[in-house]
């Protein structure tokens, strides 16, 4: 089987896999929301900024390390994934623990700091869980990801479900949390361990190693999570928690969404990194092409279609009582347009090893929407963080592409970008004369109508479709 079918198989599955699992998160939300209503739903919202903050110092960006490190040919596999596998859970132990110690100097209520101390446990289960990523994502064996997913969210809806009828409140709807992401990561674990047999292992000098790759990742993510999660922890410290809940219940439509990007380019970064380390620069070159235009086929209709049905999407995803979260979907997308093509020059400039000379720009970025958060979220509540988190994020992608273009010359053409471009403004308009229809039945309109206008503007090249549906 040819590179170019691998890759697209596998992100056949996994872009399959994260629908589902998308849908039941979509369906877990709104059992949140509809129980919690908008102040339980902020108090939701609040513990999931603040462990977030945490969760980052865990991090230590060893997805993106464990592809890295694996994907050098020659290596010895199991060593390392062992080493990065204990480094993850001694670290994780140590700064979550942090977590809830901190929360006691907060002003927040009792249930808060309950909710931040019970929820370190699923936080500890995605910091384990995102070796195994970086391993599957490397042996393009996506499927088993989608899977893994599709069970910890179906476990979480279950248990929702049960919270739902018989009236149990947030921390109950925590512990659910909790069971879910354990059951993806223990899945993800057993058919780890069924290929390489994870052993605890103290390699000191790999320790070293994996510190000296994740360090620059690592503080890069905190700056981004600075722009990214200051703006709800400042809304949570000014504002009520339903305004906090208002704020969350699109921004969490924005998470969502923003995982398809790294998925995706996840999958092409072994290839990035072969490519690269085998000098093989017309290689590097034809990938990143065709993964930005992909990027584009996937991001423009998402932007337009959200423009137009963000309200009632909120009031399908979360209830009436978030109809006033619809305005600030329609800013947040502009965010998570930015964030797709922001994902494939931040992973370059890790292949490119070029991560040091980056946090000098997501320093300044994150500063600028502290700044920002701080003097207008006071008078502007989430208006002025919404609009805060698309000038960051614009931001960060000028800076990425820049970087890139400096450090790989890998300069992108727009032919598929503006292909694509027209055939979402063509969805758009189509969306915004039937919007009298239902948001159920738009959608596949919508999606129908784009696949239409992108084939009639030829965005889709002729020989990607071949070289797929070959024999």
């Amino acid at each position: 089987m040819s590179l170019t079918r691998r890759i697209a198989h596998n992100t056949f599955f996994q872009i399959s896999g994260k629908i589902v699992s998308t849908i039941l998160g979509v369906i877990a939300i709104g059992m949140m929301t509809r129980t919690l209503g908008q102040d339980g739903f902020g108090a939701y919202t609040t513990i999931i900024a603040f462990l977030q903050f945490f969760g980052i110092l865990v991090d230590f960006g060893l997805t993106i390390t464990t592809m890295s490190m694996i994907a050098v040919p020659g290596v010895d596999e199991r060593r390392i994934l062992g080493n990065l596998m204990t480094f993850r859970l001694v670290t994780a132990a140590l700064f979550l623990a942090l977590a809830p110690l901190t929360a006691l100097f907060f002003p927040y209520s009792e249930e808060i700091k309950w909710g931040i101390a019970l929820n370190t446990l699923s936080f500890l289960a995605v910091a384990v869980n995102q070796v195994l990523t970086g391993y599957f994502q490397k042996e393009l064996r996506s499927h088993i990801i989608a899977l893994a997913e599709i069970a910890g969210r179906g476990v979480l809806i279950g248990l929702l479900f049960i919270a739902v009828i018989q009236n149990r409140g947030l921390l109950f709807m925590i512990g659910a949390i909790i069971i879910g992401a354990w059951t993806n990561t223990l899945l993800n674990f057993f058919f780890a361990h069924a290929r390489v047999r994870f052993v605890a292992a103290w390699d000191f000098d790999i320790w070293k190693k994996i510190i000296h790759i994740s360090w620059p990742i690592a503080l890069s993510i905190f700056f981004n999570l600075i722009y990214l999660k200051a703006d709800t922890i400042i809304l949570s410290l000014f504002r009520t928690q339903g305004e906090v809940g208002i704020y969350g219940a699109p921004y969490r439509v924005l998470e969502t969404l923003a995982t398809f990007p790294f998925l995706f380019v996840g999958l092409v970064f072994p290839v990035f990194t072969h490519a690269y380390e085998q000098g093989d620069r017309e290689r590097l070159r034809r990938t990143f092409q065709k993964t930005f235009d992909a990027l584009a086929v996937l991001a423009l209709p998402m932007v337009a279609g959200t423009l137009v049905l963000a309200r009632p999407i909120m009031v399908l995803v979360a209830g009436d009582e978030f109809a006033a979260s619809g305005p600030l979907l329609q800013i947040l997308i502009l965010a998570a347009g930015f964030i797709f093509f922001g994902t494939l020059f931040g992973h370059l400039i890790v292949v490119a090893h070029a991560q040091k000379r980056m946090i000098l720009g997501y320093a300044i970025t994150a500063c600028i929407a502290l700044a920002g958060y701080i003097v207008f979220i006071p008078i502007y509540s989430y208006w002025g963080a919404a609009w805060m988190t698309v000038v960051a994020e614009g931001t960060i992608l000028l800076l990425t592409a820049w970087m890139v273009i400096r450090t790989l010359q890998l300069v992108p053409r727009f032919s598929i970008f503006l292909r694509a471009f027209g055939a979402s403004v063509c969805m758009a308009l189509a969306l915004a004369y039937f919007n009298t229809l239902h948001v159920l039945l738009l959608v596949p309109i919508g999606t129908v109508l784009y696949g239409v206008f992108l084939y009639l503007f030829r965005g889709i090249p002729h020989e990607i479709i071949r070289k797929i549906t070959a024999p």
